[in-house]
């Protein structure tokens, strides 16, 4: 997981010519202004992204809060990435640094026919395209495990301690050999464990985005293609959205007011990046939780089933090692009651030690040494 500074990453890969720099144009355009961010550096190839919620809002008003700070994605365009990208063709081994310190893949996959934007491989075929790449990271995965091994059983020469490390790599070759992702296997406790320290590329979650035409955003069921690659998603448990890139760079030029007006003219509750990051919260099980006050309202990006004394270090390392207690209202018991202190009067600010599992939208307060 990234720093507090930008929450969550995303990979952004696809072939060329599927609308994956469409789509990257698109969320760059959208970038926060970095002077709520000082520890990010903004590469070429980075764009971060606001996470949309309207609760901000109205805490920063509550509080009378002199900044809001909204939780962030970060998503990375994953350039060279075609068929022998493993083997360095492309910009070979530079997309495999840039996507091993990613949280997810968001893998854009080609869905309209254009007679004028001719496919790389001359017809649209999103499985075939899925399969390309797939296969890139499975070889690149492949090469990392047989390096893996070669060291292990150096070390398992001296001691016996690194007999289960051998044994699960020699179990990931077995499936990697037969084209599989690693994301098809089923792993126990114990593996799971030990694969923290390996950082398999076949392994992360995927989200596929299936670029459609404009037209079709209102009528999806009747695209086949994206039929196609939502089946190929359910048998690895992978979700799709289908978005149309060009018009997120045309939603993207616009003012939040004039955004809002074009979506309704299109039908569309929601722009596709906002679905994306909903999505890719789900996916990696992700929650927020706010603290609010004079100085700033500001939202955090925790996993579910943090601990209030784990999220306070989310904050801080000093207020998690000083944890006392946190006090806990819900969002809804803050509007509610017009404050923190009204919350008390009514008996809906909860006193809960460092045990106590963070919930999506509490407003906490904590208090340490």
């Amino acid at each position: 997981m990234s720093d507090q500074s930008t929450n969550l990453s995303c990979g952004i890969v696809g072939l060329p010519n599927v609308g994956k720099s469409t789509l990257f144009t698109a969320i760059t355009k959208k970038k926060v202004s970095a002077e709520n961010y000082p520890f990010c550096t903004i590469d070429p190839n980075i764009g971060i992204v606001e996470v949309p919620d309207q609760r901000l809002e109205v805490l920063t008003k509550l509080s009378k809060s002199k900044k809001t700070i909204h939780a962030t994605v970060s998503f990375v365009d994953i350039a060279g990435l075609v068929k022998g990208a493993s083997k360095g063709e492309g910009l070979g081994n530079k997309f495999l640094s840039n996507i091993r310190d990613t949280d997810a893949i968001i893998h854009v996959v080609r869905c309209f026919e254009d007679e004028e934007l001719i496919h790389v491989s001359g017809k649209i075929d999103p499985i075939e395209d899925i399969e390309t790449i797939n296969l890139e990271l499975i070889l690149a995965d492949l090469q990392a495990a047989e390096n893996i091994k070669t060291k292990l059983e150096k070390k398992g020469r001296i001691s016996k301690e690194f007999q289960p490390q051998i044994e699960l790599i020699d179990k990931i070759l077995e499936h990697l050999n037969q084209n599989l992702s690693l994301r098809l296997v089923s792993f126990n406790s114990e593996e799971k464990e030990i694969l923290k320290n390996w950082a398999f590329l076949t392994l992360k979650k995927v989200i596929y985005v299936a670029n459609v035409k404009e037209e079709e955003l209102t009528s999806l069921e009747e695209n086949e293609n994206l039929k196609k690659v939502k089946e190929f998603a359910k048998k690895e448990n992978s979700s799709v959205i289908a978005i149309c890139a060009k018009i997120e760079e045309e939603i993207a030029a616009l003012e939040p007011q004039d955004a809002k007006e074009f979506l309704q003219e299109l039908n569309l509750k929601e722009s596709g990046l906002h679905k994306l990051i909903k999505a890719a919260f789900k996916l990696l099980n992700l929650l927020t939780f706010i603290t609010t006050g004079e100085l700033e309202t500001r939202a955090w990006t925790i996993s579910k089933g943090t601990s209030a004394k784990a999220a306070a270090g989310k904050i801080h390392t000093d207020i998690e090692k000083g944890f006392i207690r946190a006090e806990v209202v819900s969002f809804d018991d803050i509007i509610a009651f017009k404050g923190r202190v009204g919350a008390r009067e009514q008996g809906k600010a909860l006193s809960e030690g460092k045990e106590y599992i963070v919930k999506d939208g509490d407003v906490i307060l904590f208090y340490h040494s």
